[in-house]
């Protein structure tokens, strides 16, 4: 039976995620994976989870496991409204943050709207813009205007530690980019999955912070407790999250609440900040290997980024090399990597790479370093 019939016209739009189809056909457990952005099991909080659960139910009882408001449970909302300073009704939960940039696009996108983004950015993010059929336009330089931009909905940047850049925005890009927002009056996204995670360096200032007005941001419990629970939150204008909040009415009711309760249980116990300490050593330690590994097995030719935090290198090849040709055969000599066109809204940047240093275990960067330049030169 021919089911195309049946689908909608924006089914034409969807891509599929190259990180999860290769995780459908191999055990990333016997190859050397550098791809996908897995937080390390190693930092979830296993030792504390049956106290804080016993805590939940101690507390909570059957409530934990009822239907919820929309907003998300209250003693969750006034916890991240106290450590943000922001207002109750500023905030939104939203089942994971990738749901997050997605209902911005449904709240906020028409066909043919643009988005701009900064390149490369993140797949995920691509990937619900153009199934709202979206136009992905890239910056100009210096987060300047591009001259074909058409109606600008809003922008996306991913500003501290970038999915897949690494690179953090400077506090002149932030205030080039309101300005920009400001005079030509979109909207910024703000996505901010991996702002906790800064191993060193000086914090800068959050675009929310710089002009509320205009800006959502998007944050997840997925890289600070754990990503199987599917939690993130949403700070923004309250006419714009009001319009989230009745959307996701349609969309899933209310979020998960018996993990918006442990959640709250992990934050106002204090296991979140220790927990949080114990993260960044972790993963500080991982970037360490893996800049290291690359400095003595890269030829010169090749460069990357030095992340202050996140999971996140960008490799740069010779521009005639060419990752995503590279790919089955690197998953076949066992040693897995994103191609970094992936990331491109016009397939470009095919002689770079993202590689994540925040699954692998920490013995295994030099020998996966040394495979990957084999295969490369």
């Amino acid at each position: 039976m021919d089911y195309e019939r049946f689908f909608s016209e924006d089914v034409a739009a969807f891509l599929p995620s190259p990180t999860r189809e290769l995780f459908k056909k191999v055990d990333i457990s016997k190859i050397y994976s550098l791809a996908g952005g897995f937080p390390s099991p190693d930092t979830f909080p296993l030792e504390g989870m049956r106290e804080m659960v016993d805590a939940v139910l101690d507390k909570y009882g059957a409530k934990a496991m009822q239907y919820g408001g929309t907003q998300g449970v209250p003693e969750l909302v006034a916890l991240l409204s106290s450590g943000s300073g922001e207002a109750p009704e500023n905030l939104q939960m939203t089942t994971s943050s990738q749901q997050g940039i997605d209902v911005c696009a449904r709240v906020l996108l028409d066909p043919g709207d643009s988005v701009l983004v900064d390149t490369p950015s993140y797949l995920g993010a691509l990937q619900s813009f153009k199934d709202y059929r979206a136009r992905i336009v890239p910056f100009g330089e210096g987060f300047s205007f591009p001259e074909d931009a058409g109606r600008v909905k809003f922008a996306y940047v991913i500003p501290d530690f970038g999915n897949p850049s690494g690179k953090t925005m400077s506090m002149a890009e932030r205030q080039a980019l309101v300005e920009l927002a400001r005079e030509k009056d979109f909207l910024i996204i703000e996505d901010s999955p991996y702002r906790a995670l800064r191993y060193e360096g000086e914090q800068i200032p959050t675009i929310r912070s710089m002009a509320p007005e205009r800006t959502v941001q998007l944050c997840s419990f997925s890289k600070i407790f754990a990503p199987g629970f599917r939690l993130g939150w949403m700070a923004g204008p309250p006419e714009i999250i009001h319009q989230v909040y009745v959307c996701k009415q349609a969309l899933d009711l209310c979020p998960p609440v018996f993990d918006q309760y442990l959640a709250a249980e992990f934050m106002g116990s204090g296991a979140l900040d220790r927990n949080l300490a114990a993260s960044k050593d972790y993963y500080r330690r991982n970037r360490d290997l893996l800049l290291d590994a690359l400095s003595r097995h890269m030829p010169s030719g090749v460069s990357w980024t030095r992340p202050e935090g996140g999971f996140f290198s960008f490799l740069t090849l010779p521009g005639d090399c060419d990752t995503l040709a590279l790919y089955d055969t690197a998953i076949k000599k066992g040693i897995a990597y994103v191609p970094g066109s992936f990331f491109y809204p016009d397939g470009g940047g095919r002689n770079t790479m993202r590689l994540s240093f925040s699954y692998l275990a920490p013995g295994k960067f030099d020998p996966a370093v040394r495979l990957l330049a084999s295969l490369l030169f």
